[in-house]
């Protein structure tokens, strides 16, 4: 029955909308070319603001990145990206690092350009362990960080490794998560106390 009804109301708006579509160009027909040049401009206009409010959780998360908040007791909360994970700027060496936060990581994992960023020589770095991710085996060279900081927590001489394959972004594992009392998820945030 309620198909019926959607059918019997499509027909009623395709007739509606056609005997308007009609009357609208009679009633310009002198100036057809002009009434068609504004009408696509509408149109266009319209689909632009379609596609503004389609995109508008990108352009929101591109232009205000979700950012850790970190209390000066050392309690971090996280918020959930828009992708599903979670991420947080650490320093590294004194450089900046955007880490992405990875509880099925046994280690800190470095690219090899945010290797290269906190000071690293990849040259010169011996890629002699294996690991296995989703894409398969990788080699890795076992590195030592001088210091990492996360707002007023600072931790030193952290054991990592750098990733020899195409890592997209340096993982946080649970080398560096375990040093943290409570690691909770709750919602849309992750939250790490010491």
């Amino acid at each position: 029955m309620t198909h019926a009804f959607e059918w019997d109301r499509l027909v009623y708006l395709s007739i509606l909308g056609s005997v308007l579509v009609g009357w609208f160009f009679l009633h310009n027909r002198q100036s057809l070319g002009k009434t068609l040049q504004q009408a696509m401009a509408w149109v266009l206009i319209f689909l632009g603001v379609i596609a503004a409010i389609g995109v508008w959780d990108d352009i929101r998360s591109t232009i205000r990145p979700s950012i850790a908040n970190v209390s000066e007791t050392g309690r971090v909360e996280i918020p959930r990206a828009r992708d599903g994970h979670y991420y947080l700027t650490l320093t590294v060496n004194d450089a900046a690092v955007e880490f992405m936060v990875d509880t099925g990581a046994s280690s800190i994992v470095l690219t090899q350009s945010d290797a290269e960023h906190v000071g690293l020589s990849v040259a010169d770095l011996a890629f002699v362990g294996r690991a296995m991710t989703a894409n398969g085996e990788v080699r890795t060279a076992p590195v030592t960080l001088t210091r990492i900081e996360l707002g007023p927590v600072s931790d030193t001489n952290i054991a990592a490794w750098v990733n020899e394959g195409d890592l997209d972004k340096s993982l946080l594992g649970m080398s560096y998560l375990r040093r943290w009392s409570r690691i909770e998820i709750s919602g849309d945030s992750m939250t790490l106390n010491r």
